[in-house]
């Protein structure tokens, strides 16, 4: 549901002058580079802050699986045994380490029990160190990576930028000029393009990917998110996909009370397996969220089902599974891509 405020919030004068001072005397920032301003800065950052962001309290501003409680890490870990299991490996002898958990803890904080040597999570501005046997997972991390957004116009590709206004107090989007050559790659062709179409292309995400893939870890990679293949995001989507969340409102305001509001868009589920293949990932695969449960959890699932049988119809934990594979709820909103990455 959109907003339907009609004012912008006001600029915070901390915002506008971290903007100012990273864009010089241009006042103007790439789309990613503001991005990553206001998502990421270590003092006014989103994702930074101090502050509530996941969960169903008013005060929040989205819930992910995680928020449902328990059962999803539950689910997790099954059906990462299953598939370590599958390819000879053995749970036992491999790290489960979370990228971009929130502060209150993983998700495996909640479960029962779970497989794993052990259990590391990295939060958000921490290091990457990723070796050994690992299960590498994450959930909702490359959807909030920064985009570079590029409008179709009668010549070509444009790339889109924020400016600074001279007052200090505003932001807008603006045009800073054709995009350059070694980004055609990865810019749908223009032949099939119509003028105005907007392409918030997550190309970020794919780095980050990169980055996690070629490190010396071996063992298996499994990321939940929500995307699409690069013909889609190129030809079903002209309006783009980023989006800012809110206390729960979905908008397109995405220059509003930047460190406030949370920023995320689709990633490319090509560029994301293919960052993995590059690295030695072997078949890397994207389905859905209920497929890959149903498929990889579904003996946990089967048990859980029976351990539910005598409660009543509703009881908590059955809409909770529900919740997460129901077509209609969370399983195929969101899809997981996984792929094994053996060792040296």
């Amino acid at each position: 549901m959109a907003s339907s405020n009609p004012l912008p919030a006001p600029l915070s004068p901390a915002f506008a002058a971290a903007f100012a001072r990273a864009a010089g005397a241009s006042r103007e920032l790439r789309f990613d580079a503001f991005m990553r301003l206001a998502l990421y800065d270590p003092q006014l950052g989103y994702y930074r802050r101090d502050r509530l962001r996941v969960g169903r309290h008013r005060a929040a501003d989205f819930y992910t699986a995680t928020s449902i409680g328990p059962l999803f890490g539950e689910l997790v870990a099954a059906a990462s045994a299953h598939l370590l299991e599958t390819a000879g490996l053995k749970p036992a002898h491999h790290t489960f380490v979370e990228i971009g958990a929130e502060p209150a803890g993983g998700v495996l904080a909640g479960a029962a029990r779970h497989p794993f040597a052990a259990t590391r999570t990295l939060s958000i501005g921490q290091t990457l160190t990723l070796d050994g046997p690992c299960v590498i997972f994450s959930n909702e991390l490359f959807d909030a990576q920064p985009l570079r957004r590029f409008r179709r116009d009668t010549s070509g590709w444009q790339e889109t930028g924020v400016r600074l206004a001279k007052d200090g107090t505003s932001l807008s989007e603006t045009d800073l000029g054709p995009a350059s050559s070694d980004l055609l790659d990865w810019l749908p062709p223009l032949s099939l393009t119509p003028e105005g179409y907007l392409f918030d292309a997550p190309i970020a995400a794919a780095t980050l990917a990169a980055d996690i893939a070629a490190q010396p870890w071996h063992g298996l990679f499994i990321a939940f998110d929500y995307g699409k293949s690069f013909a889609e995001l190129g030809h079903s989507n002209p309006a783009g996909t980023a989006r800012a969340y809110f206390q729960h409102t979905q908008s397109n305001r995405l220059l509003d009370q930047p460190g406030e509001q949370d920023l995320t868009a689709h990633v490319c589920w090509d560029w994301l397996t293919t960052a993995l293949a590059s690295h030695r990932c072997e078949s890397p695969k994207v389905v859905s969220q209920e497929s890959f449960m149903v498929h990889h959890a579904g003996e946990f699932i089967n048990e859980a089902l029976v351990h539910e049988a005598s409660r009543p119809s509703l009881s908590p934990r059955k809409q909770a599974l529900l919740h997460l594979l129901h077509p209609a709820q969370m399983g195929q909103k969101f899809q997981v891509l996984h792929a094994l990455k053996p060792s040296a």
